[in-house]
């Protein structure tokens, strides 16, 4: 079965136990992502958001042999619950996609033209406001981040320079200017 994982932040850079086979490509579907979940450890990451400027995403094959292994695997990888991880199935059409339905037709196309039989992500919504109390764009994500202070920083400031360049938001150019 060839399923495809998509990554946009730290799967990238810092898979640890994720069980992809080979390495990262660059050229993925073009979805609405941005920094807008405010992590445990105070960090803003990069998750599918509905409105967003669409980005190109990246892919890899994953390494396990059923949908269901796959999920699992993505799951224990983002330390989230299997109900969290979205995907599309190309076989029987199911699918699970919760943060962004808009995405849904996005990545059937991207998926179809590949020829994939499941394509899955990481399916966590945005967080911001109810973290922060603010509404969030660009410039209420700067002001978050500018509290933070010490190795909570450090850590943000890490995430936002360790995303891939190609994942070049609106809110990731205004904190680069602002923060870094």
């Amino acid at each position: 079965m060839d399923i495809t994982v998509l990554g946009w932040g730290s799967l990238i850079w810092s898979p640890r136990n994720l069980k992809i086979a080979g390495e990262w490509y660059s050229d993925g579907p073009i979805l609405p992502v941005e920094f807008s979940r405010v992590s445990q450890d105070g960090r803003l990451t990069l998750v599918l958001y509905p409105g967003a400027e669409p980005v190109q995403v990246l892919w890899a094959r994953s390494n396990c042999s059923s949908l269901e292994d796959a999920v699992a695997d993505l799951a224990d990888r983002e330390g989230t619950a299997k109900h969290k991880i979205g995907y599309l199935s190309f076989f029987d059409g199911l699918f699970r996609c919760n943060a962004a339905p808009g995405v849904l037709e996005i990545i059937q196309k991207w998926g179809e033209s590949r020829g994939f039989d499941a394509v899955i992500w990481t399916d966590l919504p945005s967080n911001f406001a109810q973290k922060t109390k603010m509404s969030f764009n660009s410039d209420n994500a700067v002001s978050y981040l500018s509290v933070l202070e010490g190795d909570s920083f450090q850590k943000a400031i890490e995430y936002i320079t360790k995303a891939p360049k190609q994942v070049s938001t609106p809110t990731r150019k205004r904190i680069e200017e602002a923060l870094i």
